[in-house]
Formats: C-alpha cells, sequence, structure tokens
C-alpha cells in the first residue's frame, strides 16, 4: 500500500464523519475484521425517514466516487425498502437504519466481539 493511500479505517471514519454531518443519528463503527470473510468494517447509522436516508446514501456514493471505491451490492430490507439499506463497498459496509430496525436488529450486539472504533454519541 502506497504511503498516500488511505486505509479502510480511515474510509470507514471519514464515512461516518459524512453520516453525521448528513444528520444521521446514532452512527458507530465497528472493526469486524477476523470475525467474517467477508467485512472489515461496519459503519451503521439511524435514519429519521426515507428522504433523510436517500440524502445519506448520495453522500456515501460521491464518497465512493472521489475515492476509488465501489458499490459491490445493496439490499433494502423492509415494507417500503426504507427500514434497512445495506451498502456493501467490499471491506466497508454501511447500514442505513430506522429507530425501528436498528432497535430489532441490534447490530452492535450481535457483533459485540468487534472493535468499537465509534461508539454512538449519548444523549
Amino acid at each position: 500500500m502506497e504511503n498516500n493511500e488511505k486505509t479502510d479505517e480511515i474510509k470507514a471514519m471519514e464515512i461516518a464523519k459524512l453520516m453525521e454531518e448528513g444528520k444521521g443519528e446514532d452512527v458507530a463503527v465497528l472493526d469486524v475484521s477476523g470475525l467474517n470473510s467477508w467485512a472489515d468494517y461496519f459503519v451503521i447509522v439511524t435514519v429519521t425517514s426515507g428522504p433523510h436516508w436517500q440524502g445519506l446514501y448520495r453522500t456515501v456514493k460521491e464518497y465512493i466516487a472521489k475515492n476509488g471505491l465501489e458499490i459491490r451490492k445493496t439490499v433494502r430490507k423492509g415494507q417500503n425498502g426504507d427500514d434497512w439499506n445495506l451498502i456493501d463497498l467490499g471491506s466497508i459496509v454501511v447500514h442505513l437504519m430506522t429507530r425501528d430496525a436498528r432497535d430489532f436488529y441490534e447490530l452492535e450486539k450481535l457483533w459485540h466481539a468487534g472493535r468499537v472504533l465509534k461508539a454512538p454519541s449519548a444523549e
């Protein structure tokens, strides 16, 4: 890796910062490397509405275009597809979730063995 190339951890943290700037709630970054073979970092974000997730999704797309990443897969879950949107960037997976979906799936508890790089801010 070249010295000027960003690591995946730095990219995950930059995406998290962009999610906060876009008013994403309870942004968390988990290092799940070594726990699975398909991703190293999860960025988990609570969204407040369909238009909110669309705005954050656009922000992620802009970031990946500027940083030489590509979307490998997107998955939408829920009755209208707004409950949980997964954006697979390879080693980084971004989870845009409603509060209800986040409370139900509890990804932080499910992946509790992962190292927390950024915890949701306490309110």
